[in-house]
């Protein structure tokens, strides 16, 4: 099936090769691009002996297959592939989507994962044929199968072909891959989700994979992934429920009576989706059984003896996750020991009565001395108190990410407007906590409350919260400020802080941030003196000796830009790294300025330097000579932005 697919490609390939008109290229460029296709058949030794900056050049043309084979020996001579795997990668989504991939191990990770899925799956992607054009397909796959860490699972007929032709590859990915992301399989009779499952099964089971992330799947799909792999309540539910076998005498017959004709242990491929079809009014009572889909697809055929193992699932997140899922999950939470992380987003606001139940089932696993959960995420509550109440239930916490969008009515069939008692908080183990809230207004009392009762937190971001004009938020800040010291990266985003100039003054004197963020924040909405407020800002920002990271994106900079290099004049100067001032309608003569200062005040160490969403295309002269200023002090991100047709909308959201 994938040679047929690779086949498909290389002539899809060929055609547009010689349809298109191609233009001249230079001999160097035509020489590199035929020594590309013909690695394979080259001295290794004497290939990576050549001149570094000729070797260099002839990265961006070799393929996966060559890039794998040789980077051990250039890493040896300091030579990095890391532009060879970006360039891979954008050629698959495109130069803009390809952003913040700083380390040749994780842009080497990133190209294998998505190139592997793509291929899997017959994706004709821009890039294929490159791959695949001096390389056997299934050579290819197997070489790649170590370095995947994440599988997608996907409806599709190549799944097939890991009972087929791709055994020996299904066995490489069960030592490799550690997450499995699987997406709509809602029917468990159909023989493609059977396929699925088998894969599933492997991968977890008697794989290394621990991590699963799943979308809308039915309740029936659901519980089978969590039987007995990691929850007590899975064995009993399972040791209550007849199994296929039971359920279904003449199928057990039929293979006694294969056993018996053969005289060993049978090795017939059974025909799943014509047993479990004489059972479909009974498909939520009676799963398929792992070990059927083993001796049914496996590649030793049925001559398993005893069960298959149970693997661990220690992380899980549910997305797109419906009420029928949530009843589904709720009743293997107590005594699901293993859980680590367990993510959960739907689409739709839960119910008080729901989150209430959660919390109940997440405090019962809490009280169990054997309990791991340390990282939770919830989306999307419909009341800040019960932030409170999930803390509660989970005080050994380390990590809580909640969207709330409030409302003044429980969104139940019958709801009463009340709003649940928030929970009597004791000292939290919290070290990071996310609270996005979509632009409505909410009472700030649970979060404040929450920021008091947690001294070990690390990491916080709140994003989009709205206040009743008799609020402010001043009391988030002076609650930082007070109770936060351990505070490392904080990112306030879509807030309003044009009236908390002295409060956020009074943070920075008192923090040890490393990384800050104050996204579309107003900062200069309110000043009367805007230069005067930069100089005090920017004073202050230097004084945290720690900070390497900083964001002032969507605040409006505009003519004030230049006031940035302020941060790097003086003793002591910034130290930090990381500048991202996009979004912030900066022409193109006050970048230039602001090159300019940054020429007299270089700053300590070189600078990343984030542009994107800028109108550039004003005059675009002077923006290039403007990089050009730039280029000796900094690495910048740049977009193909263009402000005149998308300036109306810019605006609106600024």
């Amino acid at each position: 099936m994938h040679a047929a697919y690779a086949e498909e490609v290389l002539q899809l390939a060929a055609r547009t090769t010689s349809a298109a008109r191609r233009p001249l290229a230079s001999l160097k460029r035509t020489c590199l691009h035929v020594a590309s296709r013909h690695v394979a058949h080259m001295d290794l030794e004497a290939l990576i002996g050549l001149p570094v900056s000729l070797v260099q050049d002839l990265l961006p043309h070799l393929s996966i297959y060559d890039l794998i084979r040789l980077q051990p020996a250039l890493n040896q001579r300091g030579i990095s592939t890391h532009s060879a795997w970006v360039l891979i990668l954008q050629d698959i989504k495109g130069a803009h989507r390809v952003l913040d991939l700083h380390s040749e191990d994780g842009s080497k990770q990133e190209a294998m994962d998505t190139c592997f899925q793509l291929m899997f799956y017959g994706f004709k992607y821009k890039g294929v044929a490159k791959q695949i054009f001096n390389v056997n397909i299934t050579t290819l796959f197997l070489v790649m199968a170590k370095y995947i860490k994440r599988f997608y699972l996907r409806p599709s007929q190549f799944l097939q072909t890991f009972a087929k032709e791709q055994r020996a590859l299904l066995t490489i990915l069960e030592g490799s891959v550690g997450v499995v992301d699987v997406k709509h399989h809602k029917d468990l009779l159909k023989t493609e989700s059977q396929f699925a499952l088998y894969v599933l099964h492997r991968l977890v089971d008697h794989g290394q994979a621990k991590e699963l992330i799943i979308y809308g799947l039915d309740p029936a799909m659901l519980n089978w992934i969590l039987q007995d792999r990691g929850s007590q309540h899975a064995h009993q539910q399972q040791q209550q429920q007849p199994s296929v076998h039971r359920s279904n005498p003449t199928a057990a017959a039929d293979n006694s009576a294969d056993t018996e004709e053969e005289g060993v242990a049978p090795c017939k491929r059974p025909k799943l989706d014509v047993r479990l079809g004489e059972q479909e009014a009974e498909t939520l009572r009676s799963p398929v059984e792992p070990e059927l889909l083993c001796q049914a697809f496996a590649l030793y055929g049925s001559c398993l003896s005893g069960s298959c193992p149970r693997g661990q699932i220690c992380s899980l997140q549910i997305r797109e996750c419906g009420r029928s899922t949530l009843g589904v999950l709720v009743p293997f939470l107590p005594t699901w020991l293993c859980l680590r992380s367990l993510t959960i987003q739907s689409c739709w606001i839960f119910r008080v009565a729901e989150v209430q139940l959660l919390a109940t089932s997440l405090k019962q696993l809490g009280q169990t001395s054997s309990s791991s959960l340390v990282d939770l995420s919830v989306a999307v509550l419909p009341q800040t108190a019960l932030m409170e109440r999930l803390l509660d239930a989970c005080p050994g916490l380390h990590s809580l990410s909640l969207e709330i969008h409030p409302l003044e009515v429980d969104p139940g069939p019958h709801g009463t407007g009340v709003t649940p008692e928030p929970a009597v908080l004791q000292e939290l183990s919290l070290k990071k906590l996310s609270v996005k809230v979509p632009q409505v207004l909410a009472d700030i009392h649970s979060i404040t409350a929450v920021l008091k009762h947690s001294p070990h937190l690390t990491s916080l971001h709140i994003s989009g919260i709205r206040l009743p004009t008799s609020s402010s938020h001043r009391q988030i800040l002076s609650s930082i400020s007070e109770f936060n010291h351990r505070l490392r990266t904080l990112h306030l985003e879509d807030i309003n802080l044009a009236d908390c100039h002295q409060d956020i003054l009074k943070l920075l004197r008192n923090c040890m941030l490393e990384e800050l963020s104050l996204k579309d924040c107003r900062l200069l909405e309110k000043c009367s003196d805007r230069e005067s407020y930069l100089q005090q800002l920017m004073d202050s920002l230097k004084q945290v000796r720690s900070l390497h990271s900083l964001c002032l994106s969507q605040n409006r900079l505009a003519k004030s830009a230049p006031a940035l290099a302020e941060l790097f004049t003086g003793s002591p100067s910034s130290a930090v790294k990381r500048l991202d001032i996009s979004s912030n309608f900066i022409q193109p003569a006050e970048l230039l300025e602001l090159g300019q200062r940054l020429q007299t005040h270089p700053p300590q160490q070189r600078l990343t330097l984030d542009l994107r969403k800028n109108p550039w295309d004003r005059d675009r002269e002077t923006w290039h000579d403007a990089l050009r200023t730039l280029r000796p002090l900094c690495d910048f991100l740049t977009d193909g932005w263009k402000s005149r047709n998308t300036m109306a909308d810019h605006i609106s959201n600024m």
